[in-house]
């Protein structure tokens, strides 16, 4: 796409008019400015959508398998371990990583940080994305898209920790949607919508601040309904959901820093001189937060295990595979943070910020999969598990994709601001 935009002074498209003076139209926009021949060519030249093309030609059968014979034909999902890769990664490892939307939101809108506006779309957009295909992700687990609603709308449970998540993620996917209309408004020219959106810009802010900071911590809370079943060191039922909100802190700003020096390094020929010339800067105040809440984590740890008196447990081997996780996870990219942000070593804050990433899924495997029914046998993920999974994640990949090519996310719309 790179080459064809060096080419062609009418794109990327960051306005509503052309250069002869007319305005583009919607299919023109989707088709990115090229015609279909050329949007053609540039698609099978790029070796990311062969390989992703790949991955659909052997996922897309299995999933149908998963929904023609059930759950048991592609997992090895049972009594025992009844959460298995569609949940242990695709909702406990993507919804903190997805913590961002709220995070830069809160950033900018209510401390004021308008330097940090620059990455705040992205931001949300990653966090849109996440919830949804946390979702989706779920519903392959669940194999039932018609029994969503049920745990918010037929069988209630006020008290149930799995309802007021059911309601927490399912509104505050509504309020992502909302916050992510100005962008679409630009694109599409609706500016009316643009404009309504943005007046109640600060109430989406609140609303999320509220709904991210409960449903965040009370899927920690999901296993207190399992406490004889995930290992001590990786259960408190005091503190489970702090562990699970305070983490989700610092993986939301650390998948910020991957995503946006992806950004950086992949589409520059989408992205404008706002964006560019301020990720750096950025990516360490990214950084210093992240360095905060990592710090906080820790303390809370082993106030965690202070509290329940777990110490005998660091002298076993899944003590030892503890403490590597929280030394690996958490306490190197934690100094790699403080490091890199005293001395303005970008690099390292970007390295640190992929460990992290890698740490929380890294974590929340642990303690749904790993750690779970430790003194049990041991499950490793069928193939067409894991299969299935590197699918759908392909696929919200591709969404990503797609829409930071064509909506103002990376770049500043040139119509009406």
């Amino acid at each position: 796409m790179k080459k064809f935009s060096d080419s062609n002074p009418a794109i990327p498209i960051v306005d509503d008019v052309k250069p002869d003076g007319s305005n583009w139209t919607i299919k023109e926009k989707l088709w990115l400015g090229l015609t279909p021949q050329e949007y053609k060519k540039q698609f099978f030249r790029n070796w990311v959508n062969w390989m992703m093309m790949g991955i659909f030609a052997i996922g897309i059968p299995i999933l149908l398998q998963r929904y023609i014979f059930g759950l048991a034909s592609v997992t090895h999902a049972s009594n025992d371990y009844p959460w298995g890769l569609f949940l242990g990664f695709g909702l406990f490892g993507m919804v903190p990583l997805s913590a961002s939307g709220f995070m830069l939101g809160t950033t900018v809108e209510i401390f004021g940080r308008k330097d940090f506006i620059p990455i705040e779309r992205l931001a949300l957009l990653n966090g849109l994305l996440g919830y949804f295909f946390a979702v989706l992700f779920l519903e392959v687990d669940l194999g039932m898209p018609w029994r969503l609603p049920y745990p918010m709308f037929v069988s209630l449970g006020p008290a149930a920790v799995l309802f007021l998540v059911a309601w927490h993620v399912a509104t505050y996917l509504s309020v992502q949607i909302a916050e992510l209309v100005p962008a679409f408004g630009e694109w599409a020219g609706w500016l009316q919508g643009k404009r309504w959106i943005k007046s109640i810009g600060l109430g989406l802010v609140i609303s999320g601040i509220i709904l991210s900071t409960l449903h965040q911590g009370a899927l920690g809370a999901l296993f207190t309904y399992a406490p004889g079943k995930v290992h001590p060191l990786w259960y408190s039922a005091e503190f489970q959901w702090i562990h699970f909100f305070c983490s989700s802190i610092f993986a939301g700003l650390s998948m910020v820093i991957v995503s946006s020096t992806l950004c950086k390094w992949t589409m520059k020929w989408r992205a404008d001189a706002r964006f560019l010339d301020n990720v750096d800067k950025l990516t360490l105040g990214l950084g210093k937060g992240c360095s905060y809440a990592m710090i906080t984590y820790l303390i809370i740890k082993v106030i965690a295990i202070a509290h329940d008196q777990e110490w005998e447990y660091l002298l076993t081997g899944w003590g030892q595979y503890y403490l590597w996780e929280l030394g690996v996870a958490v306490f190197i990219p934690m100094c790699m943070f403080a490091v890199g942000v005293k001395n303005h070593w970008v690099g390292i804050v970007r390295i640190a910020g992929l460990i992290s990433v890698l740490g929380i899924i890294w974590n929340r495997l642990n303690t749904s999969m790993i750690a779970y029914n430790w003194e049990l046998y041991a499950e490793i993920p069928h193939w067409k598990e894991i299969w299935i999974t590197i699918t759908i994640y392909s696929l919200y990949f591709l969404t990503y994709r797609f829409i930071l090519y064509r909506l103002p996310i990376l770049y500043e719309w040139k119509g009406e601001k």
